[in-house]
């Protein structure tokens, strides 16, 4: 399951969500719908709670949104913020 290196700090703001690599200092920001594939992956759901959650509030196809979770956990993985 993947996760949050533990020198990454997150903070929910009003759209979305900042993330603070500690050891770079460099800050990434993540829209509202990154925001909430996150905290549902780094509370220890899956990748079909997440899903759920972005068709429930975002109303997108099944597909999509998993396609979209895909993308922004590689994405986060290869930022060297999250571990798969």
């Amino acid at each position: 399951m993947p996760s949050l290196r533990q020198d990454i700090s997150a903070a929910t703001v009003e759209d979305g969500m900042v993330l603070l690599d500690e050891r770079s200092g460099r800050y990434y920001q993540l829209n509202g719908s990154g925001a909430l594939v996150l905290r549902i992956l780094i509370e220890g759901g899956g990748e079909k709670e997440a899903a759920d959650a972005l068709t429930e509030h975002y109303d997108v196809p099944r597909d999509r949104a998993l396609a979209d979770i895909g993308r922004i956990v590689r994405r986060l993985c290869g930022a060297g913020l999250m571990t798969p």
